[in-house]
């Protein structure tokens, strides 16, 4: 019974980072069918960040009441970039991107984010690079093989690969594939880029802000604000005329609200944080290609996606990438905590000897 208790215990963090992935991955396709249904991005993006708030907000009064620090001008000022981004950048032009391109791509492309990340870490000086390691160069590799992987599944579209229940929107892909639809198309690749890059910018700059102000709860809900109160600038902007986009329903468009407001920002934020006190961020972040995969099994499934060989060996080359990114992380992680112990050694060494 002990032994049954202790294998369970050690595949907690497992089961939970494979199920962080299914429900990153849901989001992604219940999102897609209420944009297909009409779902207004901006819209969206208001509700989601309302429900968030209001979900994640007695968490942070509770947890972190004695031990938020007090807010500076400066702070207040990157908090508001911050939640710019997080909040207002990337979910509308991710959600909007995603009306003209399929779910795999659109979660393909967000897989090179922890590349990019790196990549403006290292521009920031966040992240070492020592060409004398092994991992350095594991890293700057990773990163280039991640947004090669990224360019194969934007330029690679061909041949396409039938299944039994995509047969009917096979034919219908390729009769509809005008040169609007390919406009609209291209108009979806490059929002999704831009959600993609901005996604990179904004760990860096999430970084930064938790080191002083190091309260994740109470974060959350202040980027969440940010999206409310910006957010709602946006979608009056973009939907002034249009009272049908503000109307909720029991449709998917009401299920895609609750569920990211919820369960992304809610739950997951919860299991994140457990995951990673348990096993670390490098490790919580190994799992996230499996989205891809399960994405692309869904959707194929729920949108009649019809999948190319580009996508298959753009999300291949991607997975690639991040895992020799990765590697390298885990790498440096055990020669700079093997350097430590040889200073610690030497120092006590030293310190005996005076």
């Amino acid at each position: 019974m002990k032994e049954l208790s202790g294998a369970l215990k050690q595949a907690k963090p497992y089961l939970a980072a494979i199920l962080l992935r299914f429900v990153a991955a849901g989001l992604i396709v219940i999102a897609k069918i209420a944009l297909n249904e009409g779902m207004s991005p901006q819209v969206y993006s208001l509700y989601r960040y309302c429900v968030a708030a209001i979900v994640v907000a007695p968490f942070a009064l509770l947890f972190d009441r004695r031990r938020r620090p007090e807010m500076s001008w400066c702070m207040f000022g990157k908090i508001l970039l911050l939640g710019s981004m997080d909040s207002v950048v990337i979910p509308n032009t991710y959600f909007t991107g995603l009306k003209f391109v399929s779910p795999t791509f659109s979660i393909a492309m967000s897989n090179a984010v922890p590349a990019l990340s790196f990549f403006f870490a290292w521009i920031f000086r966040m992240e070492k690079v020592d060409i004398r390691r092994v991992s350095s160069w594991a890293k700057i590799l990773g990163t280039a093989v991640t947004v090669g992987g990224a360019m194969t599944m934007i330029f690679v579209r061909h041949p396409t690969l039938s299944f039994g229940w995509t047969k009917g929107a096979d034919s219908q892909h390729h009769s509809s594939t005008d040169a609007n639809n390919q406009d609209y198309r291209f108009k979806g690749v490059i929002l999704v880029t831009i959600s993609c890059v901005s996604s990179s910018l904004s760990c860096v700059l999430q970084a930064i802000v938790l080191k002083s102000y190091p309260v994740g709860l109470s974060l959350t809900v202040l980027v969440s604000l940010v999206g409310v109160v910006e957010g709602s600038v946006i979608a009056l902007a973009m939907e002034w005329n249009n009272p049908a986009a503000w109307s909720i329903h029991f449709d998917f468009q009401l299920l895609a609200i609750l569920y990211a407001g919820i369960l992304i920002s809610g739950l997951s934020y919860y299991v994140q944080g457990v995951v990673m006190e348990a096993k670390g961020a490098v490790f919580l972040t190994a799992f996230f290609p499996l989205s891809t995969v399960i994405v692309a099994i869904i959707s194929s499934f729920a949108v009649s996606e019809i999948l190319s060989l580009g996508k298959i060996v753009g999300a291949l080359i991607i997975i690639l990438g991040l895992y020799l990114i990765l590697w390298a992380k885990t790498k440096d992680r055990a020669l700079d905590k093997a350097a430590n112990a040889v200073n610690d050694v030497a120092r006590s060494t030293t310190n005996g000897s005076v």
